[in-house]
């Protein structure tokens, strides 16, 4: 298994980074999900079509981290039906991710597509470098969200301006939990058990999906992934 690098909890001092690592703690760890947002393009079980990024290659690397906070499900997503993954940086906890290394105006490019904006325009990110946060609307995921830096580089990701316990928490689908929780294990960090575990004890997947439902729908879905 894959050792865990540390997050350098201190903000970056580059405010203008060619490169950072994009922190995806949903779908968009499972680089075929990531995909769909870098190349364009729709996953099966996928409702929507991507159009992709300005510049379409993939991450040079892809690295496990753990973000301190807590994951949840809320909303009513329209891709795969039920509750998608948000981050609260605010709440006790950790929270299992994977950083994948691209250009800023790839991080710029993705974030607009998860605004369900059209992707083409660079973000500032200074304010978020700066302060570690960012209010950029009230939408789902235009807050952008700074953890620290590994190797001089900032991790970035985005969330809702809301906290944990501001919204109802909501059911995450099927299609949704296989591609989150197999992105986790192809990270190689965390074996199948704790996966399962982590991805069970969110809120809104409490008391609708157990560890053992988990782990079934992984070894059983046309997306299973040995983590190696």
């Amino acid at each position: 298994m894959k050792a865990l690098p540390s997050i350098d909890p201190a903000l970056p001092l580059d405010r203008h980074p060619e490169r950072i690592w994009y922190t995806s703690y949903g779908t968009n760890m499972h680089l075929d999900r990531l995909a769909a947002y870098i190349k364009g393009g729709r996953l099966p079980g996928a409702a929507r079509e991507h159009p992709g990024c300005r510049n379409p290659a993939m991450p040079t690397r892809s690295i496990p981290v753990e973000l301190t906070g807590a994951m949840y499900f809320a909303t009513e997503s329209p891709v795969w039906g039920g509750g998608r993954a948000f981050y609260d940086p605010r709440a006790s906890g950790r929270v299992l991710a994977r950083a994948h290394l691209v250009t800023s105006d790839q991080f710029a490019d993705i974030a607009a597509q998860e605004m369900y904006r059209s992707p083409g325009i660079d973000l500032d990110l200074t304010d978020v470098l700066q302060r570690g946060r960012a209010v950029l609307g009230e939408g789902r995921y235009e807050t952008l969200v700074c953890a620290g830096q590994v190797d001089g580089l900032p991790v970035l990701t985005f969330t809702a301006p809301w906290g944990i316990n501001d919204v109802p928490w909501v059911r995450p689908s099927a299609a949704y939990v296989r591609f989150l929780a197999t992105g986790l294990l192809s990270a190689g960090a965390w074996d199948m058990d704790a996966v399962a575990s982590y991805v069970a004890a969110c809120p809104g997947a409490t008391d609708h999906w157990s560890p053992q439902d988990i782990t079934a729908l992984l070894g059983t879905g046309p997306d299973k992934h040995r983590p190696g």
